[in-house]
């Protein structure tokens, strides 16, 4: 498998898949890290391993439902206490409207089957994007499944459906001059909601697709080769590992340079 990190745009090898005893050792470090992470994922490739192997697109779709309910199950485990899935976007009403109708029907399912498994988990489940363009039926399950999660401590998932974030910096503009009379980050930044510290986009593509562009300005991202029907805890693990490798200065220099300069 293959991680990479925007460098040079190179692509850096990482190890084999890690074993248990490699994800103790992430979780160790993330309980000496402390703070919890804001991850955020773009759950790229369905219809290319559905294709891959012979099968229609919808396949592919709800077979990355299944990734997505092992990522939010081992989320927590490696410190992450942010977790937000670019699910739908504002762009994929692009695509053939049966595809878009049928993964509007999967988005209702999984609401349907999961909500009651979330709560369990301590998971609060939030919607971030429109709503005024989904379906009615849908829009009503999401707001109930918030409302019946919205007790979770263990896990914030955010789900990002029919979502853009241009659209979203230009929503949080004009409600910041409507609330405050003026526009600054700060205003802004709160409208949006916390700053992504990890980005992990899977199928090998290279591109942020209009998401989270305000949130991510300095979070490390990684790119993985592996589908999205096919990522596991252990690439999540693997990406947080590969998170924790990096010095991040935001713009300033490192402790070590500064000692030395």
């Amino acid at each position: 498998m293959k991680f990479g990190r925007k460098e040079a745009g190179s692509l850096v090898e990482s190890a084999a898949p890690m074993n248990g005893t490699a994800c103790a050792a992430v979780m160790n470090e993330v309980m000496e890290q402390g703070d919890g992470l804001h991850a955020a994922l773009i759950m790229d490739g369905n219809g290319r391993w559905a294709n891959a192997r012979g099968l229609p697109r919808l396949a592919g779709h709800r077979a990355g439902v299944d990734s997505v309910r092992r990522v939010v199950e081992a989320a927590p485990d490696f410190g992450i206490s942010v977790l937000t899935l670019y699910a739908f976007s504002a762009d994929n009403w692009r695509r053939p409207p049966r595809e878009v109708s049928a993964l509007m029907r999967l988005l209702g399912f999984y609401l349907e089957q999961e909500t009651r498994r979330l709560i369990a988990q301590g998971v609060r489940l939030e919607a971030i994007g429109r709503r005024d363009r989904i379906p009615a039926a849908v829009a009503k399950q999401l707001a109930e499944a918030e409302q019946r999660t919205a007790d979770g401590g263990r896990l914030r998932l955010r789900v990002a459906i029919d979502y853009s974030s241009r659209h979203a910096m230009v929503q949080a503009a004009k409600h910041a001059h409507r609330i405050d009379g003026e526009i600054t980050e700060e205003a802004i930044a709160r409208e949006l909601g916390p700053p992504v510290d990890l980005l992990i986009r899977t199928s090998g593509e290279q591109r942020l697709s209009d998401f989270l562009l305000w949130e991510s300005a300095y979070a490390e991202i990684v790119f993985t080769e592996r589908m999205w029907p096919e990522f596991t805890g252990d690439d999540l693990a693997q990406a947080v590992k590969e998170f924790h490798s990096r010095s991040r200065r935001f713009g300033g220099v490192a402790a070590a340079s500064r000692r030395s300069a």
